[in-house]
């Protein structure tokens, strides 16, 4: 019988990530058993027929050896590295005829999954504007300074922003390629790729050397939404890959979150979409998406107030007769009764209340607003 890692390994290869058949018959037989079949040429729910060719070719203990001496490992449910979160993939409903959990990850890079700490997922347009990677590179790097690792795909725009953000919040990156982790897609970002697997983690479904396909993108962000506790989307247009990963991060119910952008900017039409739905929550600073991703009763954030002011906590009595005292000249009390339209016991009580707070003078003369009052 074959060993459960290789059988993940060639059963990885024989279908495209995300394979709903492959995947109910990992769930159904198990790995082995699964390969085992192939194999003997035994042909369940007419799987053979159409990956027989990926058959021929796959020799998982050749490709695992490779692998390891580049210093790529492939990492399988039940491994200690394995990220418990990706649990959660399994019975959730398809998107694109797509879904199931990994049959395994590739990875490069001296970061494990299993330690990744409140790990954000970060996701937006490729055509970002400036605006949109300032806040995602802010963001990611506000995050990274309180520890929380942050997940996304290394793609132009918003993606490269974020990992980038985290660098320099001297934090943890992990960016997952719908490639190879030893290819470089976009190539322009080899250096950024190098670096992350030299500091960070690259990590995919697809073994070293495959080549990044359109579905495998779409396949490729149910694992970024995963390995996720959330995701902010930062900019959007109405059709991004951004929103996929959003609906996977939603399917799994996870957090998520979007950055509001300008109301004519058409790269956060659909991030604004989402908020207007229901389908995102608002966020605009990486307190806001700690609150959401972090353990309950951690990460609680103060709604943000005004400057505190000499008239907070006025009674409505004692506001109708700050109204009523002159800025310059002082007036008696009981012109200041007649203007405030109320009994002079009550006004003579709220001006002495008033006094306490600097609010008011009293001189022989009357009562005048203390200098500033009429502006605080």
């Amino acid at each position: 019988m074959t060993d459960e890692r290789l059988a993940r390994l060639a059963l990885s290869q024989l279908g495209e990530p995300g394979d709903l058949r492959i995947a109910g018959l990992v769930a159904e037989l198990g790995p082995t058993r699964l390969y085992d079949a192939l194999l003997s040429d035994r042909d369940p729910r007419g799987v053979l027929t159409d990956v027989a060719a990926r058959l021929e070719r796959a020799h998982p203990e050749r490709d695992l050896d490779r692998a390891a001496r580049r210093g790529i490992r492939w990492v399988v449910p039940g491994d200690p590295e394995w990220p418990a979160s990706l649990a959660d993939l399994e019975g959730c409903e398809p998107l694109h005829e797509m879904g199931g959990v990994p049959l395994g990850l590739w990875v490069r890079g001296p970061l494990r999954l299993d330690q990744l700490v409140d790990p954000v997922a970060i996701v937006g347009c490729r055509s970002a504007t400036t605006y949109g990677t300032d806040q995602a590179t802010e963001l990611a790097a506000s995050l990274a300074r309180t520890g929380s690792a942050v997940v996304s795909g290394a793609a132009f725009g918003i993606d490269q922003a974020a990992h980038r953000g985290a660098l320099a919040g001297d934090g943890a990156t992990v960016a997952v390629l719908a490639c190879g982790v030893d290819r470089a897609y976009p190539a322009a970002h080899q250096q950024l790729l190098d670096h992350l697997a030299d500091h960070g983690a690259v990590v995919s479904e697809l073994a070293p050397g495959c080549a990044p396909m359109r579905t495998r993108f779409l396949a490729r962000n149910r694992v970024i939404a995963a390995l996720g506790r959330g995701t902010v989307v930062v900019e959007a247009a109405r059709r991004s890959g951004a929103l996929n990963t959003a609906s996977w991060a939603s399917r799994i119910h996870r957090p998520v979150m979007g950055v509001p952008g300008p109301v004519t900017s058409a790269t956060s039409e659909g991030v604004h979409a989402l908020i207007r739905s229901g389908g995102a929550t608002l966020v605009t600073r990486p307190e806001d998406v700690l609150e959401l991703v972090g353990a309950m009763g951690s990460h609680l954030v103060d709604e943000p107030r005004g400057p505190t002011r000499r008239r907070d906590g006025l009674s409505h009595r004692q506001r109708q007769v700050l109204e009523a005292v002159p800025v310059g000249s002082p007036a008696p009390s009981d012109s200041i009764a007649r203007t405030a339209g109320m009994g002079l016991v009550a006004v003579r009580s709220a001006l002495n209340g008033l006094l306490r707070r600097d609010l008011v003078v009293h001189s022989p003369r009357g009562w005048r607003l203390a200098d500033g009052a009429d502006r605080d």
